[in-house]
């Protein structure tokens, strides 16, 4: 444990030297939640901002973990990967100190976003939902960290992962439950959406907005987790750079 959180405070003593990255990672969620939150006109609910703010939650998370396989990335070209990898510290300290630090991070993004979705009138304030949310990101971050991490190990460039990034984030948003009801979306996205594993994010915060525990939908993004945790430690455990 102790080289786990070694190899995070690194990371995180990395992003803090470059505050245009904790600034820009937050611009497109607060875009979302100011100019679609607030300025659109739907008709299937009373609170937009209510609804559309779990979907941004899980947004920034999303966004915090497909940008986390770069950290990854850079340490492969730079030669600081092959470096960790030959040093007696187990391996698995290393992944789990990047998975660890990504989800983390996402957790602090998504508490800013939280603050201002709160200032501008959502109902968060509820000490024990905001726990239960809280966990259903961190579920969330440890499965798209870790299923990132793995992508970055598997692949050759950072070209070649950003095109993957590009080509998977903005599909796994519009095709999920973030922006409307699945009643209210055509029957082929409905379908989508109900396999999008964002979805089942979002759908767990709304209904612990309602003060259900989800407890199926969260079981079901545990075992996610943990079988893509299980995927990431096997593909690094016999990677070689």
């Amino acid at each position: 444990m102790r080289e786990t959180l070694y190899y995070m405070e690194r990371d995180f003593r990395r992003w803090s030297r470059g505050k245009i990255n904790v600034i820009s990672a937050l611009i497109l969620p607060a875009a979302w939640l100011i100019f679609v939150g607030l300025a659109l006109p739907i008709r299937f609910t009373d609170n937009y901002l209510d609804f559309i703010t779990p979907g941004i939650l899980v947004l920034t998370m999303l966004g915090a973990s497909l940008q986390g396989g770069a950290l990854l990335m850079f340490d492969k070209i730079l030669g600081f990967l092959q470096k960790f990898l030959a040093m007696p510290a187990p391996r698995e300290s290393i992944l789990f100190g990047k998975i660890l630090f990504i989800t983390l991070r996402g957790m602090i993004q998504t508490t800013i976003i939280l603050v201002m979705a709160i200032i501008l009138g959502a109902q968060f304030l509820d000490p024990l939902l905001l726990v239960q949310t809280y966990l259903v990101l961190f579920i969330f971050g440890l499965l798209l960290s870790s299923f990132m991490t793995t992508v970055a190990l598997s692949l050759e460039d950072h070209d070649s992962y950003a095109a993957f990034n590009s080509m998977i984030a903005m599909p796994l948003f519009f095709t999920s439950s973030a922006l409307m009801p699945y009643d209210q979306m055509p029957g082929w996205l409905a379908t989508i959406a109900h396999l999008n594993p964002v979805s089942y994010a979002i759908d767990a915060i709304r209904a612990l907005q309602e003060g259900i525990f989800p407890a199926f939908t969260i079981a079901g993004l545990l075992i996610g987790a943990a079988i893509v945790l299980s995927i990431s430690v096997y593909v690094f455990r016999r990677a070689t750079i």
